[in-house]
């Protein structure tokens, strides 16, 4: 009798090893298909972000025809310097918000907009350089006024903030300072509509702006970062908007060929 007790009692052992077995194997599997998906995630926002710093850096080089002819006739003309000052201070909001000391993990909106700053302060300074005296003082003041307006952002989000109020804060900047920059593309939008003529509007630069949006909108909702998405998904819209009407009225512009680049801006 004692004997078959043993055997019995060794064999209950010998099973719940086996289901232990099991068990580690299935949380096993469970964590390597985890590990899988985590991995194909990161992939797939990695390469938003750098697809979005790609095609910004198309829009970035875009003045560059604009700056040329200033540099060769040496003067400024009836161009305008403002849309470079709005386009520097949105970068550096938006570079701070994607510091890590901000917002850890995103770190491929501060590279972009770094880039952005640069190329923006490469401009304004060709445009002081060569603008006539008045537009020089004016172009000062902004170029002051935006520095000033950062170092306060910069001084308000580090004093009288702490994590996750600092990001909340820097976010809702950051979005208000891009959905003010949508003002140009809604402006290309509603010339295109009363002219019937995408004169003014180039394709490859509206798609360009397309691409970037819809890559920054696919990165925000990688990063679930709703201060990304929101503004971008908004870019994402108004670029097929302008798309869609480039498509519609092509044809009845002079052969299709804008004149101007987007990006100019006339006093």
């Amino acid at each position: 009798m004692l004997q078959k007790k043993i055997r019995k009692l060794r064999i209950s052992l010998s099973c719940r090893n086996c289901n232990d077995q099991k068990f580690e194997k299935n949380i096993g599997k469970m964590m390597i298909q985890q590990t899988g998906l985590i991995s194909t995630y990161s992939v797939l926002s990695y390469a938003a972000g750098v697809a979005g710093n790609f095609f910004a850096f198309v829009l970035f080089v875009s003045p560059m025809p604009t700056f040329r002819r200033i540099i060769r006739r040496q003067s400024t003309e009836q161009f305008s310097g403002l849309p470079y000052v709005y386009a520097l201070l949105n970068c550096l909001i938006c570079l701070w918000y994607g510091m890590p000391i901000i917002s850890p993990g995103i770190i491929l909106v501060a590279t972009v907009n770094s880039v952005g700053a640069i190329f923006q302060m490469i401009y304004i300074i060709i445009f002081i350089a060569y603008a006539e005296r008045g537009k020089k003082v004016k172009m000062l003041g902004l170029l002051l006024a935006v520095f000033a307006v950062f170092s306060i952002i910069i001084c308000v989000s580090l004093k009288l903030f702490e994590p996750p109020n600092r990001q909340l804060f820097v976010g809702y900047l950051s979005v208000l300072s891009l959905i003010s920059m949508f003002a140009s593309p809604l402006f290309i939008i509603n010339l295109v509509i009363k002219t019937k003529s995408v004169e003014y509007m180039p394709f490859y630069l509206s798609l360009a702006t397309f691409l970037m949006s819809l890559s920054f909108f696919g990165y925000g909702m990688f990063k679930q970062d709703l201060f990304i998405s929101v503004p971008n998904g908004i870019g994402s819209l108004l670029g097929i908007i302008q798309l869609v009407l480039y498509f519609c009225y092509s044809r009845s512009s002079d052969g299709g060929r804008p004149r101007a680049p987007l990006l100019e801006s006339y006093a």
